[in-house]
């Protein structure tokens, strides 16, 4: 037999509802509750969201005249901002794994400007300290330590700590191995270096002074972020310091990797300052090369205002290295609303020059106009007649005239501004630190 073929019913019209005629009666229609989005909301009256409207512009300008008397607002927002900033680059977790190495373009030059005048550098070799000794290492401290819990040991000239057997030959073969590298992932066991108690010991192993450029960095990228603020500062001191100096005796240059490294310290401050910028002043045998290579990295990365306040203040009461004066002059440029006592501690710097019979280096005049002009309404009167006499003795037939005259047009230390004139933002702050008895504290530099 066959089959019937079913004859399709299509309808006319597939997005309306289907009404059988036959029936003569339409299909129910189900009612469902409306969803809670697709329920109307009783709209804002015309009436009440003017009122509305009308509060918040009255909220608003009254926001803005406390803004306008309170200046110091600004300023401490702005404070406020670097700080949130700067501790979240300080923080911030790098995947050291990611290395693929620097360009060869780079590898033999830093990111700085060459300005090395040589009359200059030659007038400061006058203020280098003669009697300085040789800078110390990680490798001279250890050494050092060895020996006196070993006198066995005393004729070695790379003697072994007191570790483990195993130990010793896996950070050994390490060291080989961080003389070569390039590029890619760094081994677990470097990784594992800072959580150590002895860190300081099974670096040594690896023989810092052979790791190549790249190998530097990536070490001062892992130590930056898992070190404290002491611990960051020995490893710079003791590593990173002398081998950045070495590369620029060497070279008369600064090899690429070595300037991110060092250019990567500095995201730890406190560190970058008691293990970097104060043991190269303080060693006295700072050129003016070291100082220019060292001091773009300060120019150019953003430090907190405390860590530059605590930077001047250490700088200006360290006994005298013609390259100070081009730190100095660098942290002044940097326009922060210093502390009554950093720009005090300044002062008395320079007043420490008036009866020095040696000719003063440009860059010693260059500094002193850099803090005249920014901080000249904040001296005192018997400051301004100090540095007048000063210049008097200490002359620059370019740059004294321009001290003598920012000097002459300034107002004194709690002297009332013009009225016409707008406050100078480092005055209110001042006060506001004063009034508060603000102090910035002593960081003693640390002495093996």
């Amino acid at each position: 037999m066959e089959k019937k073929k079913r004859s399709r019913h299509q309808n006319p019209q597939p997005f309306m509802r289907e009404v059988d005629d036959s029936s003569g009666s339409n299909s129910k229609k189900r009612s469902k509750a409306p969803k809670q989005h697709q329920k109307q909301e009783k709209m804002i009256s015309s009436g009440m969201s003017s009122k509305i409207l009308k509060e918040a512009m009255i909220q608003q300008k009254e926001i803005q005249e406390e803004e306008e008397t309170n200046p110091i607002n600004d300023a401490f927002v702005a404070a406020e901002e670097e700080a949130a900033r700067h501790q979240r680059e300080e923080v911030e977790e790098e995947d050291v794994d990611d290395f693929g190495g620097f360009d060869e373009t780079q590898t033999q030059f830093g990111d700085y400007d060459e300005e090395i005048n040589e009359d200059e550098e030659k007038l400061l070799e006058a203020f280098l300290s003669k009697d300085a000794g040789q800078q110390q290492t990680l490798a001279d401290l250890i050494i050092e330590k060895i020996k006196k819990q070993d006198a066995n040991v005393s004729s070695e000239t790379h003697p072994l700590p007191k570790l483990d057997e195993s130990l010793i030959d896996l950070y050994r073969g390490l060291g080989e191995f961080l003389s070569k590298y390039t590029a890619g992932k760094m081994p677990k066991a470097f990784k594992h270096i800072p959580a150590m108690q002895l860190w300081e010991d099974v670096l040594y192993l690896t023989k810092p002074e052979n790791w190549s450029p790249n190998a530097m960095y990536q070490a001062t990228r892992i130590f930056a972020s898992n070190f404290g603020a002491k611990k960051a500062e020995r490893f710079y001191r003791l590593v990173l310091l002398p081998r950045i100096r070495d590369d620029i005796k060497q070279h008369k240059r600064l090899h690429f990797a070595l300037y991110q490294a060092l250019k990567k310290s500095l995201y730890k401050p406190a560190a970058f300052n008691k293990g970097i910028l104060f043991p190269l002043c303080k060693s006295g045998t700072c050129n003016l090369r070291e100082a220019v290579i060292v001091g773009s990295i300060v120019q150019k990365v953003s430090i907190p205002m405390l860590h530059s306040s605590v930077a001047l203040l250490k700088l200006a009461e360290m006994e005298y290295c013609g390259t100070t004066s081009y730190f100095i002059k660098l942290l002044v440029e940097k326009k922060y609303a210093l502390p009554y006592r950093v720009v005090d501690a300044v002062v008395s710097h320079y007043m420490k020059f008036l009866d020095d019979t040696r000719i003063m280096p440009v860059i010693w005049h260059q500094s002193l106009l850099a803090f005249v002009q920014r901080y000249k309404n904040e001296l005192q009167k018997e400051d301004k007649d100090n540095l007048r006499t000063l210049v008097g003795k200490q002359k620059h037939k370019l740059v004294t005239p321009e001290i003598v005259r920012e000097l002459d047009n300034s107002r004194n230390r709690g002297e009332k501004d013009d009225p016409m004139s707008i406050t100078s933002p480092v005055s209110v702050i001042n006060k506001v630190i004063e009034e508060d008895r603000f102090d910035i504290p002593d960081v003693p530099m640390e002495e093996d």
